[in-house]
């Protein structure tokens, strides 16, 4: 039943709808009177509707799955209770028959699939809701890894993102979610990054891309990939023995150094971010292999996006005032970013990276039960929720792999400084920036002098800024709250003035039809008003 087409929409547009209503209603219901008593039924409410959708996913598959791993990364408009509810959320469904992945090799190679393979295993080494992984063995005798496309997924994605369109127009219309993303953006993104999974002909090119960088990374190395057995259905690669780069068990017993591991595969991706171009967009344990010798095998490009040149050096740009604690060129480089829309407060923002860093830096970000951190983390949250703070939609896919990959390092190595790790790394970048473009520039010699004497220089300020913190926060929240409170007024409205105009609609094609002119009446009089009112709110 879940995969007729009209049936997966209605499930996924009336588990939003239910989301919507729900959230509207208790935040009338509770206008004002915010407590902790409220506070917790929330985070009930919350959890129980985080637990909804990931149920839902399980069951449809496809693109549900994806899109949960997604919100599950995007702290900036989901609720806290909502993440750790899918953080977990991984895209692992029962394989099909045997027989069904034969019949799809068959009509791919147009030939009986004994003529090309020797060997098929009886079972999936791996199943997704896209495509499933056959170990086999070629006519010459080498191992290879079959990965074939389950049979319907084309007709399955259509029509998940046909919901996706309906839920994005409602929350367009009726949530405050579009004051932070650009959903039209974000679709576009999604139809690109997650679209290109069905092409299996485009994951060997980006495979290919991808060996061809990294081919004099020591350490490093991509499968080999298989043209002539190749469809858009069907992919066909050098078969790899190895375990999940997260199987620790595996690390003791061939005795290798985690923290070195983690030293490595984190240069690997701070690569793809230095040099701009493609970056693995699901670099999760299952998609980075780890050979006997220690050796990093990485799989699986079907989910690729792409930084340009541009933002690349912006994102370095970012990480080097992090480095040099010049918290306005932060600002700056995420400005140029389009992460942060002009009416944000840069102070309040400023004060914020200052704080985390600081945080990280001392290791309290380490001792997990510190009250102090909590707060943090929990201000930080709330800052980004409540700042004109945006992820544009073609970092959506960056900001999710670069926080699934972070996960990953932390499972290798629990005392990772990513800081330190990155700080010799970025330094390297910026001096190849100068070299090949000759001399340094007055402007490269200006800001890294600024740079450099930033913590003097701001030292004073720093003092200023922490005795007048109190009173500036009082009034950044009273003016936050004074906003949110009419935004969410008119929204409310909004919607139950659509909600209205849809229910007048309906009755007036119902007294149509049964010609009864007394109702016709009155709800042509409801549709007008509700139609009105609808409009006329901002």
């Amino acid at each position: 039943m879940n995969q007729i087409t009209f049936i997966r929409i209605f499930r996924i547009v009336w588990l939003a709808v239910k989301i919507f209503l729900q959230v509207t209603f208790f935040q009338r219901r509770n206008r004002g009177n915010w407590s902790p008593l409220v506070e917790k039924r929330w985070n009930d409410m919350i959890t129980k509707q985080a637990k909804e959708y990931k149920n839902l996913a399980l069951k449809l598959g496809g693109l549900m799955i994806k899109l949960g791993q997604f919100l599950s990364t995007r702290a900036d408009i989901m609720p806290p209770t909502f993440l750790a509810e899918l953080e977990g959320l991984t895209d692992r469904v029962p394989s099909v028959p045997r027989k069904s992945i034969v019949s799809v090799l068959e009509q791919e190679w147009n030939t009986p699939h004994t003529n090309y393979l020797d060997q098929l295993s009886d079972s999936a080494v791996a199943s997704a809701s896209i495509g499933e992984v056959y170990k086999a063995v070629l006519k010459n005798g080498m191992e290879v890894a079959v990965k074939v496309q389950r049979p319907g997924t084309d007709r399955i994605l259509r029509a998940d993102f046909k919901a996706i369109r309906i839920v994005i127009w409602m929350a367009e219309k009726f949530t405050p979610f579009a004051k932070q993303i650009d959903f039209k953006l974000l679709y576009v993104e999604m139809t690109e990054t997650i679209g290109a999974e069905l092409n299996f002909l485009k994951e060997l090119q980006n495979g290919r891309a991808f060996a061809d960088r990294f081919d004099s990374m020591e350490g490093v190395r991509i499968p080999l990939y298989f043209d002539e057995f190749t469809t858009r259905r069907v992919l066909v690669m050098e078969w790899i023995e190895g375990a999940r780069i997260t199987d620790l068990a595996f690390i003791e017993k061939n005795e290798l150094d985690r923290h070195e591991i983690s030293e490595r595969l984190f240069i690997l991706f701070l690569e793809q971010v230095l040099y701009g171009g493609q970056f693995h967009a699901d670099p999760h344990g299952g998609n980075i292999l780890l050979e006997p010798d220690g050796g990093i095998v990485l799989i699986d490009f079907g989910m690729i996006g792409t930084i340009t040149q541009k933002d690349s050096q912006a994102v370095l740009r970012a990480a080097e005032g992090v480095i040099f604690k010049n918290y306005d060129q932060v600002l700056d480089s995420l400005e140029e970013l389009r992460f942060l829309l002009p009416q944000a407060d840069r102070k309040i923002l400023g004060d914020a990276i200052s704080r985390l860093v600081t945080a990280y830096e001392s290791n309290e970000l380490s001792q997990m039960d510190s009250f102090v951190v909590e707060r943090l983390l929990n201000d930080m949250q709330e800052i980004v929720r409540t700042q004109p703070v945006q992820l544009p939609a073609e970092f959506a896919f960056f900001g999710r792999a670069a926080s699934i990959f972070v996960g990953v390092l932390h499972v290798l190595d629990p005392n990772v400084d990513l800081l330190a790790l990155a700080r010799p790394r970025i330094l390297e970048w910026a001096s190849s920036q100068k070299e090949g473009k000759g001399l340094f520039g007055k402007e490269d010699v200006l800001r890294w002098v600024l740079n450099a004497t930033g913590p003097l220089r701001v030292l004073p300020q720093k003092v200023i800024n922490y005795l007048e913190e109190p009173e500036r926060m009082r009034h950044y929240l009273e003016n936050r709250d004074g906003r949110e409170r009419e935004h969410r007024r008119n929204l409310q409205s909004r919607m139950f003035a659509g909600i209205f105009t849809i229910l007048s609609f309906s009755g007036m094609s119902i007294s149509i039809w049964f010609w009864n002119e007394p109702y016709l009446w009155v709800s042509s009089v409801f549709f007008v008003g509700s139609l009105w009112v609808y409009r006329s709110i901002k």
